[in-house]
């Protein structure tokens, strides 16, 4: 016990500094935002990066590994939308962004910290090969059936036009690719570029988990409780189950099986929050379900990190 209390607990005690900063007025919103953007748009990015760059892509991208991780992911979307339409009677585009709550597992920001804290750095090709697509994967998902429900008669072209642009403005894609175009391509940087970039991706976890601590302040749990147990649910139960079992019939590796349970297995990221936002729907949910998930991935990571062999 004490063994996972040190894997888990310093990850939830940085992104707790960073609540308490914030909540106590030591840091502003705009200073979070600010770090948060730091993070996200420069530190991630140069790890996806650095990590794509040098990953062993013959012996990291095992099909079943792939398929049990976003297998379990779409239902988990799927579950979602379908259970907020169904279930609670939700508009269609509410339920496509609740849905989206449960496709987008917190990859980077706990997946990689946690599980480096349980097994040590090289057991991340795994979760690295996921991350490679996760968010192409999860924006490509939600971003087409929503511009689908949207669409109401629109051309499939100017659908696809839309997902595009919307891929390739995120950072953390436009990382994911350079590293593929370096990878591929033998590419070998100059060591003062090699050497910025070790720097920047140093910083990159500690910088997101305080930052997503201050983040949470703002998130304030409130209405729709029975949707938001849902898909809590959903995220933290449904998901990583799928996963689990999928990894088992497919008989994964050790290594690869840690890797995608404990990838599904967490909360949801801030970024099912800013698809809601971008399209202004189901922003609430969004927003205390990060909180919320947060607060309860304590527990659900701790009984996975007993399941897994």
């Amino acid at each position: 016990m004490q063994d996972l209390l040190n894997v888990v607990l310093p990850v939830f005690l940085v992104i707790g500094f960073g609540y308490f900063a914030t909540w106590r007025g030591y840091l502003s919103a705009a200073q979070i935002d600010g770090l948060m953007k730091f993070a996200q748009n420069f530190a991630i990015p140069c790890l996806l990066f650095s990590a794509i760059a040098t990953l062993d892509l013959s012996r990291s991208y095992h099909p079943a590994l792939m398929l049990s991780f976003y297998i379990g992911a779409a239902s988990g979307f799927t579950a979602g939308m379908l259970g907020a339409r169904f279930l609670f009677g939700r508009p269609w585009e509410d339920s496509v962004s609740i849905g989206f709550v449960g496709l987008f597992s917190n990859s980077v920001l706990l997946g990689l910290a946690i599980t480096e804290r349980a097994y040590g750095t090289e057991a991340l090709a795994g979760n690295f090969a996921i991350v490679s697509i996760h968010a192409p994967f999860c924006y490509m998902v939600g971003i087409t059936v929503m511009e689908i429900v949207r669409a109401r008669g629109q051309s499939p072209l100017r659908v696809a036009r839309t997902v595009g642009t919307a891929m390739f403005r995120n950072a953390l894609v436009v990382g994911i690719a350079l590293g593929f175009i370096v990878n591929l391509g033998g590419i070998a940087l100059p060591e003062p570029v090699s050497a910025a970039v070790d720097l920047m991706k140093r910083a990159a976890l500690p910088a997101a988990l305080f930052g997503l601590g201050g983040l949470l302040v703002r998130y304030k749990p409130e209405g729709d409780g029975k949707m938001i147990a849902y898909i809590v649910a959903v995220s933290l139960l449904l998901h990583p189950s799928i996963v689990y079992g999928l990894g088992r019939a497919f008989d994964l590796p050790v290594s690869d099986l840690r890797s995608a349970v404990l990838t599904a297995a967490m909360a949801p990221g801030v970024n099912t929050y800013l698809f809601a936002n971008i399209y202004g729907v189901g922003r609430r949910i969004a927003a205390s379900s990060v909180l919320i998930a947060t607060g309860l991935c304590i527990l659900t990571v701790w009984v996975w990190l007993q399941i897994l062999p």
